[in-house]
């Protein structure tokens, strides 16, 4: 049996602390954190098992597994208590992951894991298994309704209003590395497929404000001397955040199974 905290009880946290209320095998919800802790008491007034309500610090003195599912400013104050403590910590927040790459080193030296969840994104196991030979590029188009992509930081520099764009507009084309920065709310699936691939900035990355599209949208190519991959999937926007695929918390979930799990299928 392993324990869980989860740090952020929004779109992504509270999904998966229902989800593991209700029962799955081997995990069991022991605390919660969150920014506002009377609504976060609230919030699991009624579970079965209603978990401890505590600050983001005091996780991983609790749960073996601290599960990172806020926002990505938080990051850090939750990810590196689990690593110090050599606990297991599976983040949401990947693209806030590149900038502190000193954490995985921390890690290895406190025998702690960091575990990025396939998210909102498909196909990783297969870039992962080309990254073990030569891959030539590794590409990446998002396309997001307009609403999806508002106050994104790279937006607000280059004085982009995307609440005012009516045609399929490219807002962003860069490295993996320099979209995460841009646009921390909404590529973390960039920042997952670079650190499964070929490194953050050989990663290519565009992102489209796209009024034509009602779901979240990513299209991943691959060249690699083993295979030619053209992948893509249409996420249902969360109606809490729709910055957030509806998918991201049960892709958590998964993650969390596959860690108690006596079959496993994936790599």
């Amino acid at each position: 049996m392993l324990t869980v905290g989860i740090a952020g009880l929004g779109a992504i946290g509270l999904t998966l602390a229902k989800a593991l209320d209700a029962g799955v095998e081997g995990l069991r919800l022991v605390a919660v954190a969150a920014r506002d802790r009377d609504k976060a008491r609230a919030a699991v007034a009624g579970f079965a098992s209603p978990p401890v309500v505590t600050d983001v610090a005091d996780l991983a003195g609790l749960a073996d597994v601290v599960v990172e599912a806020a926002p990505a400013a938080a990051f850090e104050a939750i990810v590196s208590p689990a690593i110090e403590a050599g606990r297991i910590a599976v983040v949401s927040s990947v693209g806030a992951l590149l900038p502190r790459m000193q954490l995985v080193e921390r890690a290895r030296e406190t025998g702690a894991r960091i575990i990025v969840p396939t998210g909102a994104l498909l196909g990783l196991d297969a870039v992962r298994a080309a990254a073990e030979g030569k891959v030539e590029s590794v590409t990446l188009v998002t396309r997001k309704p307009p609403r999806g992509l508002a106050g994104a930081p790279y937006l607000e520099q280059h004085g982009i209003d995307v609440t005012t764009i009516t045609t399929p507009t490219r807002v962003f084309a860069g490295s993996a590395r320099e979209g995460a920065i841009g646009f921390p709310a909404n590529v973390n699936v960039a920042a997952a497929l670079a650190l499964a691939g070929i490194e953050p900035d050989r990663t290519r990355l565009e992102i489209w404000a796209d009024p034509t599209v009602t779901r979240n949208t990513h299209t991943v190519t691959v060249e690699a001397d083993t295979v030619r991959l053209t992948m893509t999937i249409e996420n249902v926007p969360s109606e809490e955040n729709p910055r957030t695929g509806k998918i991201t918390p049960l892709s958590l979930l998964a993650c969390l199974r596959g860690l108690t799990a006596t079959l496993k299928v994936g790599t």
